[in-house]
């Protein structure tokens, strides 16, 4: 028996979002739509200038641990904050949803992560994020026995960013493999896919990692291509199970030679995109770890993803175990 269903391994962030207009990120050097990695001076810079803000417990993996245990999910985290408030937000949060979080905090130097986000009228979100705490997370903060007692280690590629950060991802592979697990990673943004291509194809090519998730835009920037359909055929080989998301055209199932696509759920209104791959991969791996088909995976998928860009933040704000259940998917 397997004491979780998902172990994710994530930047342990508090979001900041507030709306703003394109103008305001042209003025202010931001990229549009990335994740942006940026010192603690300019976070304090971009903070003094954004309007009325949200603070909400965030990080890509975080978010996916907490989709999953609003699923019904048994989930478990790995991720370093402070000893300072942002961090106790942080750890109220995720337990609050009912996810085993117990990473020590450490010291209030550097301080818990925080992402600046600004949501544009179009519901797109550019992050701006100051990693603090975060690089602490090395190998000696991997709990041998969650990882051992997980179905399946999911992490993020952000996590490449942080130098220790990736021998703590080799050793949880090394340790989840080992017990007959598996190993998933989310390719993260493209941006972040430009700046550690060779490593992440290396990753799904020696079976260090099984399960891939990715956008259509991180797909294309993995193969440096404009070919989706290339795109597609060249990672379906790369890994043992590849799920490709396609915003509002659903997305690509991809395991061996077999391939289907999952349309995506109608929504009401577009209102932030913030946590719509993380809440994807959490339907997903719901779906999967509870032995589901690969389309049932794909539709816990589209709809968790679907919920989450109804709201502002990127942790569900109602029982998605409530809404699987009334689509008959649970």
């Amino acid at each position: 028996m397997s004491k979780f269903d998902v172990l994710t391994i994530g930047n342990a962030i508090v979001d900041i979002l507030a709306r703003c207009d394109d103008s305001f990120l042209s003025e202010n050097a931001i990229t549009k739509g990335a994740m942006n990695l940026i010192d603690a001076e300019r976070a304090e810079l971009l903070y003094s200038k954004m309007g009325p803000a949200i603070e909400a417990s965030g990080g890509s993996a975080g978010n996916t641990a907490a989709g999953l245990a609003s699923l019904g999910g048994k989930a478990a985290y790995f991720g370093k904050v402070a000893e300072d408030q942002l961090g106790e937000i942080f750890q109220h949060d995720i337990r609050a949803q009912g996810v085993y979080y117990e990473t020590k905090p450490q010291g209030d130097n550097p301080p818990t992560a925080r992402s600046m986000i600004f949501v544009t009228p179009d519901g797109e979100r550019s992050m701006n994020t100051y990693l603090g705490a975060c690089v602490d997370l090395g190998p000696e903060h991997v709990e041998e026995d969650v990882v051992a007692n997980a179905k399946v280690t999911y992490f993020e590629g952000y996590l490449w960013d942080p130098p220790r950060a990736k021998e703590a991802i080799r050793e949880a592979a090394r340790i989840a493999h080992a017990h007959g697990r598996e190993v998933s990673m989310t390719l993260s943004d493209a941006f972040c896919v430009g700046r550690y291509r060779a490593e992440f194809l290396d990753l799904m090519r020696s079976g260090t990692v099984d399960i891939v998730f990715a956008n259509k835009q991180e797909a294309l920037s993995l193969y440096e291509t404009d070919d989706f359909e290339l795109a597609l055929k060249k990672i379906a080989p790369d890994c043992k199970l590849a799920a490709v998301t396609m915003s509002e055209e659903g997305a690509v199932i991809l395991r061996g030679d077999e391939r289907l696509q999952v349309s995506a759920y109608p929504i009401e209104e577009l209102v932030d995109t913030t946590g719509a791959g993380d809440l994807f991969a959490a339907g997903f791996l719901y779906g999967y770890t509870q032995g589901r088909s690969l389309e049932d995976c794909g539709k816990l998928g589209c709809l968790a993803a679907a919920i989450v860009i109804q709201q502002i933040g990127p942790r569900p704000q109602i029982s998605l175990k409530d809404a699987a259940k009334e689509k008959g998917l649970i």
